[in-house]
């Protein structure tokens, strides 16, 4: 259900464009330090928060029912409790090529939704620790 193999991880960190649901305009916290590392190299980083108005100079869309561009990742930085409804709205978008759930984050039920939408599920991994394992 969910990928675990260095190929799978390397081809999810082969997109482009990653909307991080849940990024923090906090210095310092995971949900903040992670994507500005994954800005820092080359990604296009799309923050999906509906209480910040911009985290790194970008505007932060309220969900990602409103991000306009083109999305290939959707990094969660959520409670696992709330990754269904992520799931579903990722589900929504026929752009969505992968969901990946950060470290301690999961959600059986969803990844299997997901994954027999032919999406592919990365759950309970870092992106960062990933990034810097495999590509960097």
């Amino acid at each position: 259900m969910s990928v675990d193999s260095t190929d799978e991880l390397e081809a999810v960190l082969a997109h482009d464009t990653i909307a991080v649901v849940g990024c923090s305009s906090t210095p310092g916290k995971a949900a903040h330090n992670v994507p500005k590392y994954m800005l820092e190299h080359g990604y296009d980083i799309v923050p999906v928060n509906p209480f910040a108005d911009e985290i790194f100079g970008r505007e932060a869309a309220d969900s990602l029912a409103d991000v306009v561009e083109t999305i290939d990742v959707v990094c969660v930085f959520r409670p696992s409790e709330e990754v269904s409804d992520v799931v579903d709205a990722a589900l929504e978008r026929d752009d969505v090529n992968a969901i990946w759930t950060q470290s301690g984050i999961r959600d059986d039920d969803a990844a299997a939704r997901a994954t027999a939408d032919g999406r592919t599920v990365v759950q309970d991994r870092c992106l960062k620790v990933e990034h810097r394992r495999l590509i960097a």
